[in-house]
């Protein structure tokens, strides 16, 4: 298999219209006025502003629920905007690459492709860290026994961000993409795909874990990624510098409503529950060991969630994985708009630490 090709994506992705599909209802109204000692953020909307938000998979898995979260519990639309929530096919497709690059979507970047060219910086740090297992057939035990055996590329093929992940996982064996036959599948593919037979291994996210664990005894969690890869920075919000320029407050209000999101995930279970259950489309007690999993492990932020040493760790991976080009290496500033994310902070409240979570 080939190494990925970003700058070739980018130009097939800047060609392609950005088809995304629309998730849920609709925002819901902006707030009444004000009363008398209300903060800003409760403030009357004299402008409702509008975005789109992308959610890196469809349907999403229950890390990537806090749009939804920050939608349904009205508080976007505190913030005065109204937001449509659009899924795409992994946050590595051309078609999410694209959205975020004409400036019409808000989404999950990683830094291969701003170092490819992609005009946009990073402003939040939804999840720095890995959420997902490698999880395998039941007859695979260690990593060699995936030699010759098909292996999932969902949400777009070579490149892809279980591509990715296999192939790390296939490193710590001595095996290389050539050993095995990476299988291109949509995001919805990759647990049917498991339990069927039809692939021998992928990452999949806790609530997936479960249910394989259901429906096909014997499924093994060949590694967590968070162990194998620790300093992995797994998702990171951005939007088109162009973008920021023209509506920095639209940018910094997003921003300030998804942390606000995250926080209520962590001290309001019962109530962002159902909205993760109706919007994975998932088991309630799936969805719920996921919750307890992610929130344990600290995997959402509580505040901008990004990390200078994540990310040039992460620059550093795709360099020796030939994903970026050594002369081509992005400086920690030209991913990330860290001025931008402080001040998003500083709106929702400041830093806080909920528990042992502080990112």
């Amino acid at each position: 298999m080939g190494r990925m090709r970003w700058g070739g994506l980018l130009a097939l992705g800047m060609i392609l219209a950005a088809c995304t599909t629309p998730a849920g209802p609709p925002a819901p109204a902006p707030p009444a006025p004000a009363a008398a000692g209300q903060t800003t953020g409760e403030a009357a909307c004299s402008q409702v502003k509008r975005m789109k938000v992308g959610v890196s998979v469809t349907p999403p898995n229950v890390v990537h629920t806090p749009p939804y979260v920050a939608r349904d519990l009205g508080l976007f639309a505190r913030r005065c905007l109204d937001i449509e929530i659009v899924e795409f096919e992994g946050g590595l497709s051309a078609t999410n690459l694209t959205a975020v690059a004409q400036g019409q979507t808000i989404a999950s970047i990683g830094a291969a492709p701003i170092a490819a060219g992609l005009r946009a910086r990073q402003f939040w740090g939804m999840a720095p860290r890995l959420p997902q297992a490698y999880v395998v057939a039941p007859e695979i035990k260690t990593a060699a026994d995936l030699k010759g055996k098909r292996l999932s590329a969902a949400g777009g093929g070579v490149g892809s961000f279980n591509w990715v992940m296999g192939r790390e996982v296939l490193k710590t064996a001595g095996l290389t993409v050539d050993d095995v036959q990476f299988v291109s599948q949509g995001t919805a593919g990759r647990l049917p795909g498991l339990v069927t037979g039809q692939i021998d291994g992928v990452a999949l996210h806790p609530e997936d874990v479960y249910l394989a664990q259901q429906q096909r005894p014997g499924v093994n969690i060949l590694v967590q990624l968070s162990d194998l890869l620790p300093e992995y920075f797994f998702n990171a919000y951005g939007a088109a510098e162009e973008l920021i320029q023209r509506d920095r407050d639209l940018v910094r209000n997003l921003g300030a409503a998804l942390i606000e999101a995250n926080r209520t995930i962590y001290r309001e279970r019962e109530r962002v529950l159902p909205i993760m259950v109706e919007a994975t489309k998932k088991e309630p007690a799936a969805v719920a060991f996921a919750y307890d999993y992610l929130t344990r492990n600290c995997i959402w932020s509580v505040n901008t969630g990004l990390s200078r040493e994540r990310t040039e760790w992460t620059i550093q991976n795709a360099i020796d994985n030939g994903d970026i080009k050594p002369e081509q290496r992005p400086t920690y500033e030209q991913v990330v708009d860290l001025a931008l994310a402080e001040e998003a902070l500083a709106l929702a409240g400041g830093p806080v630490t909920l528990g042992n979570c502080a990112d």
